[in-house]
């Protein structure tokens, strides 16, 4: 399991971040979790609804702190 800090990135570049990290530096059936800011709650339910379409499993999202959210991802098998 590794985790990834995307809080730096804003919501242009985080996902695109997130599809590059499980499609490169993640192997198949291993599982991710992505830090990142919510400001007004969008960024869950598309990052939650990019996982699903590209075929992983999103097994956890919740509320890190004040400001930031955790998403964990399984990555789908090869």
């Amino acid at each position: 399991m590794q985790r990834y800090d995307l809080r730096k990135y804003k919501e242009d570049k985080l996902f695109e971040r997130m599809i590059e990290v499980i499609d490169k530096e993640i192997k198949p059936n291993e599982v991710v979790i992505f830090l990142f800011e919510i400001g007004d709650f969008s960024p869950i339910q598309k990052s939650f609804d990019i996982m699903s379409e590209a075929g992983h499993d999103v097994l956890n999202s919740l509320k890190f702190n004040e400001v930031d959210w955790s998403l964990v991802v399984k990555r789908k098998a090869a």
